[in-house]
């Protein structure tokens, strides 16, 4: 019965003349007959099956087993089983350079890419179904929850086409924006990529970005449309989606369901028929292109890398050409998806090294590994280097855990390589760290595996963008704290970031998605009709106006169908000014912020309110001003705790109260001079909050 069951994992289809199993809870025991049943799989094998004998036909307790004839030999029907069964045995076996295919898959997010990867990792017999789970390759609980890949993965597959072994190495890659580095990266260790595209969603921004990358890496991109079992599925628009917006050839694009398994085998076919294979370069000196790494604590760093030239051995001399640190390499292998060691690893293959590399500095992603006695003579390109975008500050609430909070920075900088950080120093907030993102997705992913991984409780402060002051000195400083921006008197301009923001929409969304953009200071661009129902609309916008919820109004604006896609462009002079918290006539620098000159009265007069509800009432009256340079322009008062001085009088002359009350004047302002207004730490969050509103 357990082919039956393979037979249903499949899918395949029945011929008419055989009758399904069926269950009971009582059978008999009988000695199977030879009478064949044929199981006939359009344009595939024909697999019997067998019954009991001819009068078990018309009885419902039938039994039937379901077995291939001669896999190896049947040039029709050997194609998926015998594909299973070798590449579930022989992963680790040996390949020529011209039979290995590098490749990746590409998709706007929830367009099925990991449903798509856990099917492939299936069907080579990769990953056994006793083991299976849903988004095999997503292996962070915070992947799961969210259902969003984060970290590109590698995983080795061995396929059998024309009775020949091939060796197909996926490299996994995020969706969302805020991670396109992570996509930089694993395209430029391919040959070739799927784009993925949802056949009832159609091409969306993210898609776009996607495969302008890959096109830039000039990989062979094959078109798969998935969900084609969706009720609202429309391949054929799609497809002429594609070949109108993108340019592509889709005459031969693969129609596909990874949820249902349709159309799998037909994408293994065309990852070996259509993506070439990697250059025999054997013979060269080792180059190897680190692509991923991570920490482990009992092995140190563990390198993920392509071999693009020689060869690399267990034991060998290895030099990182970057950091010029040499090492041996104590373990080397392939992710087949887990780890499996072997003894070579030659050019065009994908895998990873351990050499007991203990500092997180020696092995960079975008490093060169080569052999210490045989050296390159030019590293590889590498990568660019990832440019934050949104900037904010992480604090331990423990100051005891500044140094626990540096390790691990260190530690998840080695596996997130987009992330930046230098130390920082808050009167409000004590020792911490200034740390640089590519999104708000991307903070707060970091912000959670901090806690997650590595225990610790943390800070953020509201997130802002770097802005270019223009001194009047003649020197360009670069801000991305408002309490490190010079005097007044020595600015003579200050520049914003701009981004370049592409929104794909329904038309019946562009009105309230344009409004969105203007009134966030964008400048349109241009609007052109993808198809007759849905519009691109182009705009360039601040930075520091789309790390707020600008993504989150788009999505409730347009119900959930519009997407975006936004690359930098270059700063622009604009009418900035630095807003100040004055509390008890005290700056309070934590709380400074830079905004528009148009948005200063509206975030003055929130903050300004926020804070008297907030600050905890003194003995003395407390005035809360939100002031650009000397000038208040929005401002709060916290009253005074009253003491009933009076109540031990309880009659007599008036001039006694009155001397009382004179003298409890007197005293609060005395108090008032030399008093000090502690802002207490729920005060801070409670305002960051509420800046990521208003801003």
């Amino acid at each position: 019965m357990a082919n039956v069951a393979f037979c249903r994992s499949l899918k395949l289809p029945l011929s008419d003349n055989t009758p399904p199993p069926q269950h009971h809870r009582h059978q008999t025991r009988r000695t199977p007959s030879l009478s064949l049943y044929r199981c006939h799989i359009p344009g595939k094998a024909s697999i019997f099956h067998s019954d009991n004998n001819a009068r078990a036909k018309a009885r419902p307790r039938l039994r039937i087993s379901c077995q291939a004839i001669d896999l190896q030999q049947s040039k029709e029907g050997s194609d998926i089983e015998f594909s299973i069964t070798a590449g579930g045995q022989d992963r680790l076996l040996k390949v020529p350079t011209s039979n290995i295919r590098n490749f990746s898959i590409i998709a706007h997010i929830d367009h099925g890419k990991s449903t798509l990867a856990d099917n492939l990792l299936q069907m080579t017999g990769t990953v056994q179904r006793r083991e299976m789970k849903e988004q095999f390759l997503d292996n962070m609980d915070l992947e799961r929850e969210r259902g969003i890949t984060i970290k590109l993965q590698a995983a080795r597959m061995r396929f059998i086409y024309e009775n020949k072994a091939y060796c197909l190495n996926l490299i996994d890659t995020p969706g969302h924006v805020d991670f396109s580095y992570e996509v930089s990266r694993s395209l430029a260790a391919c040959e070739g990529a799927l784009l993925v595209v949802d056949a009832s969603q159609g091409v969306e921004a993210q898609t776009l970005a996607n495969v302008y990358m890959a096109l830039e890496n000039n990989l062979e991109i094959i078109p798969v449309l998935n969900k084609i079992d969706l009720p609202g599925a429309e391949p054929s628009r799609v497809s002429q989606e594609i070949e109108e917006v993108i340019g592509l050839d889709c005459s031969n694009a693969i129609h596909c369901s990874a949820k249902e398994g349709i159309g799998i085998f037909e994408i293994l076919n065309a990852i070996v028929q259509r993506i070439p294979p990697p250059l025999d370069t054997t013979k060269r000196p080792l180059r190897a292109l680190i692509f991923d790494s991570y920490y482990d604590a009992y092995r140190g760093v563990i390198v993920y890398f392509r071999v693009v030239d020689g060869t690399i051995k267990k034991g060998d001399r290895i030099v990182f050409m970057a950091s010029d640190k040499d090492y041996y390499a104590d373990e080397i292998g392939v992710l087949s998806p887990n780890q499996l060691q072997v003894d070579e690893l030659y050019a065009g293959e994908v895998g990873y090294l351990s050499a007991s590399i203990r500092s997180v500095a020696d092995a960079r992603v975008g490093d060169t590994v080569t052999h210490y006695s045989r050296r390159a003579e030019q590293s590889l390109p590498g990568y660019k280097q990832a440019t934050p975008m949104v900037f904010c500050g992480l604090f331990p609430v423990d100051a005891n855990q500044f140094s626990e909070l540096r390790d691990a920075l260190e530690k998840l900088q080695l596996n997130d390589a987009a992330l930046e950080f230098e130390p920082e120093t808050s009167s409000a907030m004590g020792l911490g760290f200034r740390c640089g993102f590519l999104g708000l997705l991307h903070m707060e992913i970091v912000q959670e595996r901090l806690e997650r991984e590595y225990n610790l409780t943390l800070i953020t402060t509201a997130p802002s963008v770097v802005y270019r002051v223009n001194c009047t000195n003649g020197d360009t400083v670069e801000c991305s704290n408002p309490s490190l921006l010079p005097e007044a008197g020595k600015r003579r301009s200050i520049e914003e970031p701009i981004v370049k923001i592409e929104m794909l929409t329904p038309k019946d969304y562009v009105g309230t998605l344009m409004d969105l953009a203007q009134k966030r200071r964008g400048e349109f661009k241009e609007m052109k009709f993808i198809t007759e129902n849905r519009a691109s609309i182009t705009y360039m916008l601040p930075l520091a106006e789309m790390v707020g919820d600008f993504f989150d109004q788009l999505k409730s604006r347009s119900k959930g169908y519009a997407s975006m896609d936004y690359s930098f462009v270059g700063y622009k002079e604009s009418e900035l000014i630095k807003l100040d918290i004055l509390i008890n006539g005290d700056i309070v620098e934590p709380l400074a912020t830079i905004v528009h000159k148009e948005k200063a009265y509206t975030v003055g007069r929130a903050l300004t309110q926020k804070l008297k509800e907030l600050i905890p009432q003194q003995l003395f009256k407390v005035p809360i001003q939100a002031c650009i340079g000397a000038k208040v322009i929005a401002s709060e008062a916290l009253s005074a705790m009253r003491k009933d001085v009076l109540a031990k009088c309880y009659g007599g002359d008036i001039t006694r109260k009155m001397k009382l009350l004179k003298k409890q004047a007197e005293g609060k302002k005395r108090m008032k001079s030399f008093g000090k207004v502690d802002v207490p730490q729920e005060a801070f969050m409670a305002v960051l909050k509420l800046e990521k509103e208003v801003l």
